[in-house]
């Protein structure tokens, strides 16, 4: 039992009343998603494929779909790892200024560069601004309490959501009812960067994060070998520098959470996940990048206001959202149904994919991509929900960063092969074929793996409950199962619940509309 001093004290800090305390976060949370709004205001980032081929730059074709675009999945794969480290050493705020001063350099480029390496490079500052998308998921959490979290990732998520949304709707007004050149929405873009960097640079710096800078109390509960280093064990000799050395590194916190994401490997349904993250996320990453490649191949024209590629962004942010919110309601045995549901929505991809690479008509072309997107950002709260729940939010990040990273170099592996003129070379619409392929291959396997779900389940019995281990728990709970197992003999009728499914904050798979949007 808490004594009720401490209770007090927990409860005005889990809830605090009206006051200094809840004005200065209510200002908080205004600032930062009012930041997370204003940094999604590019306007004029639907329209850069054809501002490339179009009078202003000139690019051919093969330049933009072969030279250009693949240089962003090999820089992202070179920047992913050192800026996630960076993120939770610098303490997020750093990055969010390398990040606005990052896409400020990618619109000077795009508007001065003249050359193709102008614009390779122009996709090696874009790559930094995807892989610093991290600091700002992780930064709305490292400032409140926890207590609070969920209603940031709400806030957070929405403010970001809506900033999409508006910047694709305003940059289609603009280009269709105002007959604004893309030149001059590039400049109108460039505007709202810097005001956005100038509101990174008024962000608070966090002073803790969740693996470098730790508290020292955390840091003490987390290194148990210091006790011994106090106390030596007359048995052993104390080691030398070498040793202490390598003690450090194998007690490290790093080192330990490493240990622990390949312990949670074992897990079926987080093994599952997992797989999905990295396959299907880096085959919906290539369809995103290439895209306004193929719009502009299935229409091009030099009228810039016949140009709907913002309205389709728009369309697809906000199916996107619905489809997002409206997968925390599904409550369906997951354990079971889960890789059916996976190869139910990637075998729709795939359609949708094949709708892509045939038609000659640019509306099923926009409406197609608005449903492969939709479908996509309906299993990612899902596929979040069903990694999280059973780990602490430090090793929850480590996981989503691993996943990140193979998602990255299988992407890459594929552009190297199919888009670099140094590989295959491929135009546009083959690589969507091959793309094609891809999808009905993952959702061959993904079906394949439901019916040997549903083999063995009908096996077992109609009726008997799934065994407590296809299920994802926690190591507390797996434990607590067996106590109980060796108690009472009938578990079989046990169920354990999981907490309801909240909405993803994960930036880089919600945001990603357009081809510059996506290399988030």
């Amino acid at each position: 039992m808490v004594p009720s001093g401490q209770a007090v004290e927990k409860q005005v800090s889990e809830d605090p009343g009206p006051g200094r305390e809840l004005q200065s976060w209510r200002c908080l949370v205004f600032f930062l998603c009012f930041y997370g709004f204003m940094a999604q205001m590019r306007p004029g980032e639907s329209f850069i494929t054809p501002y490339l081929l179009g009078y202003s730059k000139n690019f051919t074709q093969e330049q933009v779909t072969n030279e250009i675009t693949p240089v962003l999945s090999y820089s992202y794969l070179v920047v992913l790892v050192p800026m996630f480290l960076l993120t939770d050493y610098l303490r997020y705020k750093p990055v969010l200024v390398l990040q606005g001063l990052s896409f400020v350099c990618v619109w000077l480029l795009l508007l001065l560069g003249t050359s193709v390496v102008h614009m390779q490079l122009m996709e090696v500052f874009y790559s930094i601004t995807m892989a610093a998308r991290i600091a700002y998921s992780s930064y709305i959490f490292s400032l409140v309490h926890p207590s609070r979290y969920q209603r940031m990732a709400s806030y957070s998520r929405a403010a970001v959501l809506l900033g999409v949304f508006t910047s694709s709707v305003l940059g289609q007004l603009l280009v269709t009812v105002g007959r604004v050149s893309f030149t001059t929405l590039n400049y109108i873009s460039l505007a709202f960067l810097i005001f956005s960097l100038g509101l990174a640079l008024f962000l608070k710096r966090p002073k803790r994060s969740l693996f470098f800078n730790r508290s020292d109390a955390t840091v003490r509960e987390a290194s148990p070998s210091e006790l011994d280093q106090m106390h030596p064990d007359p048995d052993h000799p104390e080691p030398g520098k070498l040793g202490r050395m390598l003690g450090t590194c194998r007690d490290s916190f790093l080192v330990r959470m490493l240990r622990e994401l390949r312990d949670s490997a074992r897990r079926p349904q987080l093994r599952l996940w997992s797989l999905w993250w990295v396959f299907n996320s880096a085959g919906y990453y290539l369809i995103v990048y290439y895209v306004h490649i193929l719009w502009n191949v299935v229409r091009h024209t030099s009228d810039s206001s016949r140009v709907y590629n913002g309205a389709a962004d728009a369309a697809s942010t906000l199916l996107s959202a619905i489809t997002s919110f409206s997968a925390g309601f599904m409550k369906i045995r997951w354990a079971l149904w889960s890789k059916l549901v996976i190869a139910g929505v990637t075998a729709v991809q795939a359609g949708l994919v094949y709708l892509l690479y045939s038609t000659d008509e640019i509306w099923l072309c926009y409406m197609a991509f608005v449903l492969f997107r939709g479908a996509y950002q309906f299993l990612v709260p899902i596929a979040t929900f069903q990694i999280a729940s059973s780990l602490s939010k430090e090793l929850c990040a480590l996981v989503f960063g691993v996943n990140t990273f193979f998602a990255t170099i299988l992407k890459t592996s594929i552009t190297l092969v199919v888009s670099d003129k140094r590989g295959l070379g491929l135009p546009v619409r083959l690589q969507f074929l091959i793309y094609f392929v891809y999808f009905v291959v993952l959702s061959v396997i993904y079906f394949a793996g439901a019916m040997l779900d549903g083999l063995q389940h009908c096996r077992r019995g109609r009726h008997q409950p799934l065994p407590l281990v296809q299920e994802l728990k926690s190591p507390l709970e797996e434990k607590t199962v067996q106590v109980l197992s060796g108690q009472d003999g009938g578990l079989g009728d046990l169920q354990l619940s999981a907490p309801p499914l909240s909405p993803s904050d994960s930036a880089e798979d919600s945001m990603g509309a357009s081809k510059s949007e996506a290399k988030a």
